[in-house]
């Protein structure tokens, strides 16, 4: 029997990553959607457009739609507050009343920024408090999926992300790889107050394959991340010493945030994973090291 799945966002860096996870898995089939690209496995789809998005459904009739889409940029939302809210809150609220209408589970990716950073460890079952509007509109997004009675949903929050991207300006991780690698004799202050848990898309992807095959019933909200705390500037050290370059142009910045927009940024809103480990999910949670990983790939 094939097991057939839709992904939402699939040109971005957890979408291709997802993408290609479940391309290669036995028996099972992939819409990919994006809103931008079509061709080389793309079809171009806007989220925005419910007949189409409808029609698309139906003719495909998946088992599980991955919904992977959204404005995952703060400064961005805050500039669109009407266009986030849209593609962030309104979308997942029709994907989970086509989940119900057409029977297949939707699961839908949220982010460690519904959470203030205040109290961490951050387990599933915690009261969200998002500090900036992309945190509120993804929340949003979390309630409209949980508000449709008797819809099949897993809201699955994960935190910042890296791994492979054709540009590095697609991860606010892969992003300090620029910064690092630039010699010229410009200085960047960079973030050393928040703590982040960057993980690997790779590995979720890899999981959500596993997390397929479950047998038993899964959470309505399960939490997915990496386990080793660094804030941006210690990124920016372990980039340097792979790289083999001097991080001395990179100024460390351990003072909160002050003026216009400071209380946007979380300080440590770590996701507890423990109910994610104990599912029984094949192969546990699969998390790869972030320097090990980054030394394999950049030296390729």
């Amino acid at each position: 029997m094939v097991f057939k799945v839709v992904i939402t966002g699939a040109s971005g860096v957890l979408g291709s990553a997802i993408r290609s996870a479940f391309a290669g898995a036995v028996d099972t089939q992939v819409l990919a959607l994006s809103h931008t690209r079509s061709g080389d496995g793309l079809t171009q789809l806007d989220l925005l457009d419910k007949p189409k998005i409808e029609s698309s459904l139906s003719a495909f009739k998946p088992d599980w739609l991955i919904h992977c889409a959204a404005e995952r940029r703060p400064d961005v939302a805050e500039k669109d507050p009407e266009g986030a809210q849209k593609l962030n809150a309104d979308v997942p609220l029709h994907l989970a009343q086509l989940a119900k209408l057409m029977h297949f589970t939707l699961i839908y990716i949220s982010t460690d920024y519904v959470f203030d950073g205040t109290a961490p460890p951050y387990a599933p079952a915690a009261k969200p408090n998002p500090l900036q509007l992309y945190g509120r509109t993804k929340l949003d997004g979390e309630l409209s999926v949980l508000s449709v009675p008797g819809a099949s949903a897993v809201i699955l929050r994960v935190p910042v992300l890296y791994g492979p991207a054709p540009n590095n300006s697609d991860s606010a991780v892969n992003i300090l790889i620029d910064v690092v690698a630039d010699q010229s004799g410009k200085t960047y202050k960079m973030d050393h107050f928040a703590t982040r848990y960057p993980t690997n898309v790779i590995d979720i992807a890899n999981f959500l394959v596993r997390l397929s095959a479950l047998k038993t019933p899964i959470p309505p909200i399960l939490h997915y991340s990496g386990d080793e705390p660094f804030t941006k500037y210690e990124m920016c050290l372990i980039f340097a010493k792979i790289l083999g370059v001097s991080h001395a142009h990179i100024i460390p910045d351990a003072e909160p945030p002050t003026g216009a927009g400071a209380t946007t940024r979380p300080r440590d809103c770590h996701l507890y994973t423990k109910e994610t480990e104990d599912l029984g999910v094949e192969g546990g949670m699969g998390l790869g090291l972030f320097e090990e990983w980054w030394a394999s790939y950049l030296r390729q």
